[in-house]
């Protein structure tokens, strides 16, 4: 009889480990595929490896030929194309505050260089109009 009673619990210890052991190895190397926390926001680059970005911006300084926007601060160079509303613009045309947005490459030193920059909202699509006369009654 207490031979029975061994075998069983024997049996009951081996069945539980095998329930609860996959769960606890699962447990150990698991990693959440939760987002990222707004802090840690990571752009991902474009076809031509240039990381979009976009916000309102926070500081231009023309003398070292940076503009922050956030927490990004880009460098301009000669080569960077800059637009506001639409047609060519430089660096000093930005208003703090206003919105801005482009695309930037992460030199081998790891300054953050600006390849375009276009102030102002985006430019608005004009409505084709149905009527020639445009008149409202």
């Amino acid at each position: 009889m207490t031979k029975k009673i061994a075998q069983i619990t024997v049996l009951g210890l081996l069945a539980a480990a095998f329930v609860f052991l996959p769960a606890l190895s699962r447990a150990e190397g698991s990693t959440t595929n939760a987002p990222a926390s707004s802090d840690q926001t990571h752009a991902q680059p474009g076809k031509h490896g240039n990381l979009p970005f976009h916000g309102n911006l926070s500081a231009v300084d023309t003398k070292a030929m940076t503009l922050t926007v956030g927490k990004l601060t880009l460098q301009v160079t000669p080569d960077t194309v800059i637009t506001k509303n639409g047609k060519s613009a430089t660096l000093a045309d930005g208003v703090v505050g206003e919105r801005v947005g482009g695309a930037y490459t992460k030199a081998a030193d790891g300054k953050l260089k600006a390849i375009t920059l276009h102030f102002g909202g985006k430019p608005e699509k004009k409505n084709k109009e149905v009527s020639g006369s445009g008149s409202s009654q």
